[in-house]
């Protein structure tokens, strides 16, 4: 019961629509009707600047990290964890709040990673220094993020982290690029756009 009990909270965790709310009640906007009409912390910097933008994939970051932390507390089996993370960002991606069409993930997923293991957050977060390198050198948030999930979860791999983590961790960034396939499509003709 204690197992279906977190893997069902880290889905309810990870359906928190951060962009869409911040959006609707700050700036009052839908953002699913702006820009990409994605929910996730890029199009919401679009909106509404970086601050925003920022403040909104902390709070993702943490929606994902903080389930699974609280999970680790009571459960000690990675598998439970790593399907508690697993759940969280399938809740970002495909919330039951607005239909089941969510973000893109890529910043619950680094949340997820980064606190796998409280003790070692090394994986996340030199994955998302691979990002910030990346989108600098190639303006591509797109790019930066399919780039920096694959890096993170190679680094669970490289660090020693449980199989399962490390299993979740690649499903997660796969789960990412599929979710990015339009950004791919635009990529392959020339035409997605860049960070200013």
């Amino acid at each position: 019961m204690t197992n279906a009990f977190w893997i069902v909270a880290g889905y309810l965790a990870g359906s928190c629509p951060t962009g869409f709310l911040v959006a609707k009640y700050i700036y009052g906007a839908d953002i699913r009707g702006f820009g990409s009409g994605n929910i996730g912390a890029t199009n919401v910097g679009r909106l509404m600047g970086k601050r925003w933008a920022v403040a909104v994939a902390v709070f993702d970051m943490l929606k994902g990290g903080l389930t699974v932390l609280a999970a680790s507390r009571f459960v000690s089996d990675p598998a439970v964890l790593a399907l508690t993370g697993l759940c969280a960002v399938l809740g970002h991606n495909f919330p039951f709040w607005l239909g089941f069409k969510g973000g893109k993930g890529v910043a619950t997923t680094f949340g997820v990673i980064g606190f796998y293991d409280f003790f070692l957050p090394w994986p996340a977060i030199l994955g998302g220094v691979v990002w910030y390198v990346v989108m600098k050198t190639t303006k591509y948030v797109s790019v930066a993020s399919i780039v920096g999930l694959f890096s993170a979860a190679a680094l669970t791999f490289f660090f020693g982290m449980p199989a399962p983590y490390v299993a979740a961790s690649f499903l997660l960034a796969a789960l990412s690029t599929w979710r990015h396939r339009a950004n791919i499509e635009r990529l392959r003709k020339g035409t997605e756009s860049k960070v200013k």
